[in-house]
Parts: C-alpha cells; sequence; structure tokens
C-alpha cells in the first residue's frame, strides 16, 4: 500500500507542468519527484511515477498522485487510467477517486 504522508506538507509544494505533461513534486525548493501522464481526447493515462530515493518513506508520492487526481477531477471529465503502478495501487486504497477510473464512459 502507498505511504501516507507524514512530513511537514508546509514544507512540500506540488506543480502542474502541462507542456511537459508533468506533476512536480518539492521539497524546500528542490525538485524530488515527478508524476507522468499522456492525454488523448478519450482519457488521461498516468504513466510513470518517481521520488529521489534520499526523499522516500514520507509519503511524497501520496502528496504528489493526490494532488494530480485532484487536479484531473476540477479541470476535466475525461477517465484516468493507471498504467503506472504507484498510481494504480493508491487509487485502489483511497476509494474516493475510484470514480476517476470509469467516469466519462
Amino acid at each position: 500500500m502507498p505511504a501516507e504522508p507524514t512530513i511537514d506538507r508546509s514544507r512540500v509544494e506540488v506543480q502542474h507542468e502541462p507542456a511537459l505533461s508533468r506533476y512536480t513534486v518539492w521539497l524546500d525548493d528542490r525538485n524530488v519527484g515527478l508524476l507522468d501522464y499522456v492525454t488523448t481526447g478519450r482519457e488521461i493515462r498516468f504513466t510513470h511515477s518517481e521520488v529521489d530515493p534520499a526523499e522516500r518513506g514520507q509519503g511524497l508520492a501520496s502528496i504528489l498522485t493526490e494532488f494530480a487526481l485532484d487536479d484531473v477531477r476540477a479541470r476535466t471529465d475525461l477517465p484516468v487510467v493507471p498504467a503506472c503502478p504507484y498510481v494504480d495501487d493508491w487509487i485502489d486504497a483511497h476509494a474516493e477517486y475510484q470514480d476517476l477510473l470509469t467516469r466519462g464512459r
């Protein structure tokens, strides 16, 4: 199961970089992780996530994934395809995000 955040969220910032089809997570002004996606006319496919090995275990990937999914929910009606195993596991562990998998179909 994905790690729940244990870090002081005031030290964390998440940014959406649409030109790169990517969300990034920053810790104390350092880029420490990313979540890549591909948007088609029919879906948003999350393809890859990673967090700096030195910063793992604090829940940064969870914060990043939650932000990205909330952003997708707010700005589009497309379904999410969690091709990245971490995102797939995260959605499985958070029932309130299950609807993103089937909406718009």
